[in-house]
Parts: C-alpha cells; structure tokens; sequence
C-alpha cells in the first residue's frame, strides 16, 4: 500500500545530509512492513553505516538490531561484526552494545555471523571479534547463555583452534574455561585435550626452536590451571621427563631475559602434584633424580689445613632446587622404593652426602634470612630487598622439609609444602601479605645472595641463588609462533580483503 512511499525513503541514502538523517531513522522503523523490499532496505542501511559523516554513520549502527529479524540476524551479525573494526570510539561502542542486544534475541544466530568472520574476515575484524567473545560472554545471563549455546561456542572454537596465533589461542581458552558446562570434571578434561593437541605433544621437541619451545610453554601454561585430582597431569609430565628436562640446558626462548630453565621447571613442579599413573614411571623418575643431581653439588675437598682447596664454593640455585625436588617428592610417592631399590647403594650414599652438604648451606641460610627478616612487618616487608628476602626464606624452607624427608629410613613421602611461588593458604600475615603483593610481569633476574662473613661464624656455606621473580609466570604470547599448520601459531594465510556484507 505505501510500497512507493518506503522506496522513496530507502532513495534518500542517496541525498544529502538531511535526506540520509531521516532514512536512517525511517528505514529501520518501517521495516517490517515491507518484507518484498527486505534486502534493498539493509543494503539501504548498510550504505548510511559507511557514509562520511560520522552523526550518519552512528545512527545507522544505532538503528541496525531493528533488521535482526528470523532469516536476517545472522547477517546482521555479520556486519556488526565487520563494523567492529571502527576506530571511533563512539561508533565502536554503538556496534558492540548491538550486538549485545542482538545476542538476547538469538544469541546461536549472533554466534553465527560473529564466527563466519572470525574464520574467514580481515584479521582486524578476527581480532576484535575474538576479543568482543572473550570481554563480554561473561557478562550474558545464563537465560542467553544456555547449554545449546555453550556447545555451539565449543564446536565453532574448535574450528577456529585448528589454525591460531598464540595469542588468540590464550583468548580462546579463556572463552572456553568460563562457559558453565565446562566447569565439570569432563568438561575440564575436554579443555585438557584441546590444549594438548595445540601443543603437539606427538611431535619432537626441538630445543633449539625458540617457536617450538614458546609453544609449549604457553600451552601448559593454559593447562596448569585445569588439572585437579581427577583431571590428571599426566601426559604433559610424562613429555616434560622425558622430551624437555634431558634438554634443559639448550631451551631457547623469544622472550629476552626469560630464565626459561626455571619458567620449565615451574611448570613441571605445578603439574607434578596431579600426576596420575605413568607408563615408564622408574624411567622418568630417573631423568628428573639426575637433572636433580647437576644441581646438587658434592661438598669442596678440604686441604689438610681445614680449608677449602677449591678455588670457590658451588653455587647452590635454591630457585632450581625447590621445583625438581618437589616434582621427584611428588612423583617418588608412586614409586617410594625408588631411591633403595633401585639405586646401587654407592649412587644412594653420593646423593645422601649431597643431600646433607646442601641441608647445611640451608640451615646458615635460613638463620640469616630470618634474622634479616625479624621484626618487619607492613610497608618495611614492601622493599624490593625485603621482598626477595621472603621469597628465599618460602624457597629454603621448603628444600628444607623435602630434604628431612628423603633423610627418613626409607626416604619418606608424606610432608607437604607450598610452592614459594603460590599464594599460602594457611601463613602468618606478613607472608601472606607478601605473597599477594608480590606478582611481576618483569623477567626474572638472578640474585646471588652470599650470605655476609661473621666474625663467629665458623661454617662458610656455599652462596646461595634464587630467583627474584616473586610472581607467578604470567607472560603472554608476544609475536607469533611459526608452525606447521597455516596460520601455525604466528603469520596467517593469506585473505581476501574488502568487505564481504
């Protein structure tokens, strides 16, 4: 009936200010009247969301969710999605507040355009559309966010997951680890599934491949957090013994100043608590008991005056120390007969003498960490120096009582400690406070803390070197990895450009 009128409407895109002022608001709210024009209408719309004036533009994208009806939401999806790539911060906020709105009304058919051009758009729609995902699904009430569409997100996320930078697969796992039917045990070993097939754990490592070992890195890091006692470690421990530590000392890394020796050891000591059944577990236990040895030193012969006749004391790295005698405490308690039955008993004396010669430098160490640390409380344990004093005293203590343990006859399993780099859930104020306040995004640097001579002192134990990075290794993909897959980690496949409304 007023067919001739509407088209007259949609010809005002083609006016001028004005003309396009008044389409932009008419188009949209006579549009379900005239369902035969459907398409010229959007296309109409979509005309007035790229015109030169900004006021135009930001109506248009205001009014568009009124288009999202039945067939045509997801492809308004998708060109809200295309229009995230606005660098108007006004008009940017516009898109993203339609498509959330557009997401309460069918958030399976929002998905739909969001992820048709997170897998096929320019990498600046990619980019912010993952990045739009991973902000505001959080934010949608469970009624939007029902188990249908959690699984959606799950089967379109592995999709996209075959071909990923390492940045986006961070952004994925966050996606993925906050969707409600995740959170189950399954659910979070699905999760444990997907970062290991990222991972490539089938492949060979290469050591020297800084891509290759950033690779790893970054996945387990996105693992750690996943596995409990019923969602087991097990498969990344196992490629840790047996790929990563007989290759410690060759790592390389992209990220300059990382200790990626230590970053490696972390990771295997946090995992190590959740092993499950291993195949070659006496093998692995092995490679960790000698990576153990290299940095456990045999105490300096002493010449027949008393002194050491060595140049200098062995280093002994605490911060090296503390995460592979936790991982061989943990993995020893499936083999606890490992250190009697299956060590000659010449190998079992050497380790006990290393054991004792590193529990002595401990002991002076701790004393005088303490004695450094007593009577400080608030603010005085916020000093830099302080603070690396606290790490230390949580690092040493803990050699300490795995050291007590494998003293026992026959070694004992039993005690339990805190790694120094997680939150203490149970610890006087001061050490909690400290624990908290300690996160650093910056490298770790090595600090070589000797401790001061003492007139009184009649034992001159080893120097001591821990790492002063207090918190917990929290860097990000920086850069891409290079893979064998196409997009593999770093550069992606080559895309058409333009929009593709």
């Amino acid at each position: 009936q007023h067919k001739d009128a509407y088209q007259v409407i949609l010809d005002g895109v083609k006016g001028g200010a004005k003309e396009k002022r008044l389409a932009a608001q008419f188009i949209p709210k006579f549009f379900k009247h005239f369902p035969e024009l459907a398409d010229s209408a959007i296309n109409a719309q979509l005309d007035l969301c790229e015109d030169e004036d900004v006021s135009i533009r930001r109506q248009a994208i205001k009014e568009l969710p009124q288009f999202a009806t039945g067939d045509n939401l997801p492809r308004v999806a998708d060109i809200l999605t295309q229009l995230l790539q606005s660098d108007d911060s006004a008009e940017f906020n516009l898109v993203n507040n339609a498509l959330l709105s557009i997401f309460k009304m069918d958030a399976k058919g929002t998905l739909g355009g969001l992820f048709s051009q997170i897998l096929q758009g320019e990498d600046i729609v990619r980019e912010r559309a993952i990045k739009f995902l991973s902000t505001k699904l959080k934010t949608l009430p469970e009624e939007v966010m029902t188990k249908e569409v959690e699984e959606f997100i799950l089967t379109e996320s592995k999709k996209v997951l075959e071909d990923v930078t390492g940045e986006e697969f961070v952004l994925f796992m966050k996606i993925l680890s906050g969707l409600k039917s995740l959170q189950t045990v399954s659910g979070r070993q699905q999760l444990v599934e997907l970062v290991a097939e990222q991972a490539d754990l089938e492949q060979t490592f290469n050591p020297s491949d800084p891509d290759c070992v950033d690779r790893l890195l970054q996945c387990t890091r996105q693992a750690v957090p996943l596995f409990s006692k019923n969602v087991h470690s097990t498969k990344f421990v196992t490629y840790f013994c047996e790929h990563v530590l007989p290759n410690l000392g060759s790592l390389t890394t992209p990220v300059e100043g990382l200790d990626i020796q230590l970053e490696v050891l972390k990771l295997l000591a946090e995992m190590s608590s959740f092993c499950g059944d291993m195949e070659k577990l006496e093998s692995n236990l092995k490679k960790l008991f000698d990576k153990l040895l290299e940095y456990m030193p045999l105490p300096p012969e002493e010449a027949e005056n008393g002194e050491n006749a060595g140049s200098e004391e062995p280093k002994l790295q605490f911060s090296y120390v503390e995460c592979l005698l936790y991982s061989f405490h943990q993995l020893g308690r499936k083999l606890p007969d490992f250190l009697t039955a299956k060590l000659n008993a010449e190998k079992l004396k050497d380790f006990k003498i290393r054991l004792q010669y590193f529990a002595r430098g401990l002991q002076v160490y701790i004393r005088q960490l303490r004695l450094a640390l007593q009577g400080k409380t608030g603010e005085a344990l916020k000093t830099e120096e302080n603070k690396i004093k606290v790490v230390a005293l949580k690092i040493t203590n803990n050699i300490n009582v795995l050291i007590k343990d494998l003293f026992h006859i026959p070694p004992s399993y039993k005690s339990t400690v805190t790694l120094s780099w997680k939150p203490v859930q149970k610890a006087d104020a001061s050490q909690k406070r400290t624990s908290e306040d300690t996160t650093s995004s910056s490298p770790p640097k090595k600090a070589s803390a000797g401790p001061k001579r003492d007139a009184r002192q009649i034992y001159n134990p080893p120097s001591g070197k821990y790492s002063s990075n207090l918190g917990s290794f929290s860097y990000e993909q920086r850069g891409g990895f290079r893979g064998g897959r196409g997009r593999g980690w770093g550069g992606r496949g080559n895309r058409s450009r333009g929009r593709i409304y």
